[in-house]
């Protein structure tokens, strides 16, 4: 994500012909040598039949990708003399060649573009990037970004040789925004009024959920929807998340400015989800930043993998540490949870009997840490609904009705503290949650009589001030309290 400054040197010296790059390579940039060579003999130049050194400075940081190829090319071309130096300190330049000396699009132009622009900004430096057409729209989602894209090691050469106006690169307009997608709607949802509730308090504060219930009571309907009801990201959320997927290579501009959705199978692996690899890449939390990451039958996944969630879910960052590099991602994400009340999935449904023993379900709920299900803000059960309510109901409020109080919400918490309630400190809690004295007598009682930690406190006070701030109201009253306790009973499926 921080995508530090790589320079290119190209030195030419007298010997016997030979090609090498130092600068901790790996093996896609170590084969770089084989396509700039064809490239560049393909478009027409001369490929010098000298001792070829280029250096990927700094040394110590290691190099991947193909992105390499074009300043390689350009840095031999200048060396040889066959074209002129004076114009390549203006720009940056990544892409990768064809051996027809076409470019190819490279991944995590954006995360690049984005990183390397506030880096130059911050200095006073404002070059233009060259890259492949095909990344051009990515990377000119940057802010003031001069974006040159092209298609071939031929073009860039005509431009910086600058013969005429026709033949200079022309800068990328970005085009307007693509409609959006249209999102599952909340008017769908027949009933469940405590869970439509719930996940408004949720999407208001950016809480984290866990929804608990039988099969088909529409805990994964509720889910999906809650992403259409999130506030509009701004500016720097939007390029933070999407860098992220840049990074990943998984960027769509028709999901620009969209709150990611992210729903890993339960067969998910820990590295699938918090990322990995020997050159680490983002996981599914990082690659739901600003969004929700959905994990649907929590208990079937596995408990080691479940266990790595509790540091992301309260730093909003990972760090993934290899014996070679160390990298950072950012995953400031909203959970929603959802999971059966037992392996069969009907203790305590209206109509239908459970047919699992007392173990299994012990070891079934057991499979969710109680320092996990701590750090869950909101934790609700979904009861199925009767043939009553799922034919006879009305639809529910639309998504847009809903959304539009979960903005005024969020804008008077960015007003009061410049952050959503759920991110508040011990100090921010001290200062913008205190209840009056009829609501902490309230909460007094709720923390003795279900034996609460600090913790659980905390996050019922963040919850009550989300309650209050969609009221409107000033002041946590103990009716906000009440029901953020509603919402933070402990689950005890078994009873």
């Amino acid at each position: 994500m921080e995508a530090p400054e790589v320079t290119v040197e190209v030195h030419l010296a007298n010997g016997l012909p030979a090609f090498t790059i130092v600068g901790l390579p790996d093996a896609e940039v170590r084969e770089s040598k084989d396509r700039v060579r064809a490239a560049l003999q393909n478009a027409g130049f001369d490929f010098p039949a000298r001792r070829i050194t280029v250096n990927l400075a700094p040394a110590d940081l290691p190099k991947e990708s193909g992105r390499f190829d074009l300043p390689i090319a350009l840095g031999l071309l200048a060396a040889s003399g066959q074209i002129s130096k004076s114009e390549l300190d203006r720009y940056e330049f990544a892409g990768e060649l064809s051996l027809s000396g076409q470019l190819r699009p490279v991944r995590a132009a954006l995360a690049m573009t984005l990183a390397i622009h506030r880096s130059g900004a911050s200095r006073g430096e404002h070059r233009a990037f060259i890259l492949p057409r095909a990344n051009a729209a990515e990377a000119a989602l940057v802010p003031e970004a001069c974006i040159y894209p092209a298609d071939s090691l031929l073009q860039i050469c005509a431009h910086l040789a600058a013969v005429n106006q026709d033949a200079r690169l022309t800068r990328f307009c970005a085009a307007a925004p693509a409609a959006q997608p249209d999102a599952a709607d909340f008017a769908e949802v027949r009933g469940q009024a405590q869970a439509r509730r719930a996940l408004e308090v949720a999407a208001a504060g950016a809480h984290s959920v866990l929804m608990s219930g039988p099969p088909g009571a529409g805990k994964s309907m509720l889910a999906t929807r809650l992403a259409g009801i999130l506030p509009p990201m701004s500016d720097d959320e939007a390029l933070e998340a999407a860098a992220v997927q840049s990074l990943a290579g998984s960027f769509s501009l028709a999901r620009w400015r969209l709150r990611p959705f992210r729903a890993p199978h339960h067969s998910a692996s820990a590295a699938a989800l918090v990322g990995g690899g020997s050159i680490p890449r983002p996981g599914e939390i990082s690659l739901a930043n600003h969004g929700v990451l959905f994990l649907d039958e929590l208990p079937e996944f596995d408990r080691k993998v479940l266990e790595v969630l509790r540091e992301p879910l309260e730093s909003g960052r990972i760090s993934i540490s290899r014996a070679a590099r160390q990298s950072e991602f950012p995953c400031r994400f909203q959970l929603i949870a959802a999971m059966n009340p037992c392996p069969c999935g009907y203790l305590g449904h209206r109509t239908r009997a459970c047919r699992c023993t007392p173990d299994n379900i012990a070891r079934y709920q057991g499979k969710i840490s109680g320092p996990l299900l701590d750090r869950i803000d909101l934790q609700i059960q979904v009861a199925a609904l009767s043939q009553e309510e799922l034919i006879g109901a009305a639809p529910g409020e639309s998504s847009a009705t809903i959304a539009a109080r979960v903005a005024l919400a969020r804008e008077r918490q960015y007003k009061r503290q410049q952050k959503a309630n759920a991110l508040l400190s011990v100090a921010d809690i001290d200062l913008h949650c205190q209840p009056d004295a009829e609501a902490g007598q309230l909460l007094r009682s709720a923390m003795t009589q279900l034996n609460w930690s600090a913790r659980s406190c905390h996050r019922v006070l963040k919850v009550a001030r989300t309650i209050a701030d969609l009221a409107g109201s000033v002041n946590i009253l103990s009716v906000h309290v009440a029901e953020a306790i509603q919402y933070r009973r402990a689950i005890n499926l078994q009873n």
